[in-house]
């Protein structure tokens, strides 16, 4: 892959950007969250639920904003509740990656009222953060606008959640870094300690080397802290330069000097207010932790209204 290959145009404006649907989030991986989050959620049940809701009862559920975003999560909306009443009828009323105001209705569920009030939490937990990383990344990639820069995801991520949080941000027009640490090799300031042995005329060696071991669908990045490094890094033929903590004028220096040699990444001190410098130094890429480690969730909320209303004998069965 070549720096020119990542370059692509950019919308302007926050939560109303232009951008193509997400790579689809992958059924199995949601099933095993949300499995593990209800067992976790009603390990035997909801009581609450079971105890004062006839199995008859009936009920339609709106997902309502409270706060303006961008929606993500309609897939755990479909299978959260379907996955206690196969039955459900729902109703997906944005697509994803959809800006929304205060006040829209998101989704709209009909189903068992048992099965409803059980699936609740789970779903609006998961879509309240799902939404708010696909906001934040949405003002990212409208920072970066005009420039050659995407904005990608880091592992920085809620461990059993990488999947959703990182479908999120492609909902919000980001990209993804490697998804794990099985994905690439990616060589930091520990991994070159350890293999140079704090000898910087040994970095072109080693890490010739290590090129030589892998495969030639196997992507090879490696991150610098000083501009001194870069020539070195560049004489083992790596594929990715990962910039830490430059300066935009260290930056510029290096997008200069690697010129077109290899992908160019910025990663470090990267925010809302200094996002947009970074994208303007040339950079391919710019990392930002912050998309999925320092999301506070949307208000979103959950309205019920009973189709069919209790009998006068209550609980779940006569």
């Amino acid at each position: 892959m070549t720096a020119s290959a990542l370059r692509a145009p950019r919308a302007a404006a926050p939560f109303a950007l232009e951008r193509p649907a997400p790579i689809p989030l992958a059924p199995a991986a949601l099933r095993r969250v949300l499995e593990s989050a209800y067992a976790e959620d009603a390990p035997h049940g909801d009581i609450t639920s079971l105890t004062l809701i006839p199995d008859a009862a009936r009920a339609t559920a709106e997902l309502r904003a409270r706060v303006p975003g961008v929606f993500s999560g309609g897939p755990v909306i479909e299978a959260g509740f379907r996955l206690h009443d196969p039955e459900a009828h729902i109703e997906l009323l944005l697509a994803e990656g959809a800006a929304f105001e205060a006040g829209a209705v998101l989704a709209r569920v009909s189903g068992r009222a048992q099965a409803i009030l059980t699936a609740e939490r789970v779903v609006l937990n998961l879509v309240q953060r799902m939404s708010a990383i696909a906001a934040l990344t949405a003002r990212y990639v409208a920072l970066a606008a005009g420039t050659n820069a995407r904005i990608v995801d880091t592992r920085k991520t809620t461990p059993g959640l990488r999947e959703l949080e990182r479908y999120a941000v492609r909902c919000g027009g980001g990209r993804n870094h490697r998804f794990s640490l099985s994905d690439a090799v990616m060589a930091k300031d520990n991994h070159l300690a350890v293999l140079t042995g704090g000898d910087p005329a040994r970095l072109t060696g080693v890490l010739r080397a290590a090129r030589e071991r892998l495969g030639h669908t196997t992507h090879f990045e490696v991150e610098v802290d000083s501009i001194e490094q870069i020539e070195p890094v560049l004489a083992a033929a790596v594929d990715t330069i990962m910039l830490d903590n430059f300066t935009p004028e260290q930056l510029r220096e290096g997008v200069a000097l690697i010129a077109g040699r290899a992908i160019v990444e910025a990663s470090g001190g990267v925010n809302l207010d200094t996002v947009a410098a970074i994208a303007a130094t040339g950079v391919d890429v710019i990392s930002v932790g912050a998309l999925t480690h320092s999301v506070v969730n949307l208000d979103l909320g959950l309205d019920v209204v009973l189709e069919t209303a209790p009998s006068a004998t209550a609980g779940g069965r006569p």
